[in-house]
């Protein structure tokens, strides 16, 4: 039983002529014939009585009527919904971000895909670079923005910027006024940093480990707003990603740049194999590679 069956049955049935069934579906008779026979054989009985002056419907005929149309109908809704996914005037996408960049950069870029394709809805799961890469390969999320992982395995990987790590001080501190501060001097402070598992302190004791540099850690907390804060307050200093400038300035520290050594790690966007994303997905990948910039210091 095919869809065009069931609308040339229906057509008979709702007219009761042959010839305005045609005239409907702009079909020839023969053509409507042979689909209405082939129906019937499907289904392996009459469902119309013809003779040369009516068409009536057989009670199998009749109990097929509201059958049909509820079918039909069911099919036109669900190809319009998906031409209106293809189409993106429906449709949703499921994003996975380190908090360095849903808490900084994100909102911009929600704004502008928003503005271009507004009946499209986003969730957004703000979980550390672990989470993103694992949410993204369990298929949880269509998207995931990270750090270059070591191995993608699967996952396709495509690089927005380099992240380069900055020193973060408190706004009354002496160092505020430099420019620029290399390791050594800043880790004469108390240093304030993510708490394991987290990317951020990996990436930093890795690098540093590698100058022969020890990450004397003083306090730690899950979250980069309280590790601002603790930084603004006084408590010591602190290193995080450039995507955290602006944040970590309206917490009230400031941020320099850092090098002796120059930290940094390409931030892009993960997704599954080729030909795996949504219509929707896809068109939020190309509004990520279209609006994010590099984050700079202001006195660069």
């Amino acid at each position: 039983m095919t869809v065009k069956q069931l609308r040339a049955f229906l057509a008979v049935a709702q007219t009761l002529s042959f010839t305005q069934a045609c005239e409907r579906l702009h079909l020839s008779q023969p053509a409507l014939s042979l689909t209405i026979k082939g129906l019937e054989e499907s289904l392996g009985g009459r469902l119309l009585t013809r003779s040369t002056r009516s068409v009536r419907l057989t009670p199998e005929g009749e109990s097929l009527v509201p059958l049909a149309k509820r079918l039909l109908a069911d099919w036109d809704n669900t190809e319009e919904l998906l031409r209106q996914r293809f189409t993106l005037r429906l449709g949703r996408v499921a994003l996975a971000a380190m908090p360095s960049f849903a808490g900084n950069q994100l909102p911009a870029v929600l704004m502008a895909f928003r503005a271009r394709y507004p009946h499209i809805n986003v969730t957004v799961h703000d979980v550390i670079n672990e989470q993103v890469i694992d949410m993204v390969r369990q298929g949880r999320v269509e998207l995931g923005i990270a750090f270059e992982p070591e191995a993608a395995e699967s996952l396709h990987f495509a690089p927005l910027f380099e992240d380069r790590f900055v020193a973060v001080v408190p706004a009354a501190s002496p160092l505020a006024d430099r420019p620029d501060i290399d390791w050594p001097t800043l880790l004469r402070a108390d240093f304030i940093t993510l708490q394991r598992p987290s990317m951020v302190r990996l990436l930093l004791e890795q690098q540093l480990q590698r100058q022969g540099i020890a990450l004397p850690v003083a306090f730690e907390s899950h979250q980069l707003a309280t590790v601002g804060r603790m930084v603004a307050e006084g408590l010591g200093v602190s290193a995080v990603p450039s995507l955290c400038i602006d944040q970590m300035h309206e917490l009230g520290a400031r941020c320099l740049a850092l090098h002796a050594p120059v930290i940094q790690r390409a931030v892009g966007v993960l997704s599954p194999g080729p030909g795996s994303l949504s219509v929707a997905a896809q068109a939020l990948r190309e509004v990520l590679q279209e609006t994010i910039t590099t984050p700079v210091l202001s006195s660069e």
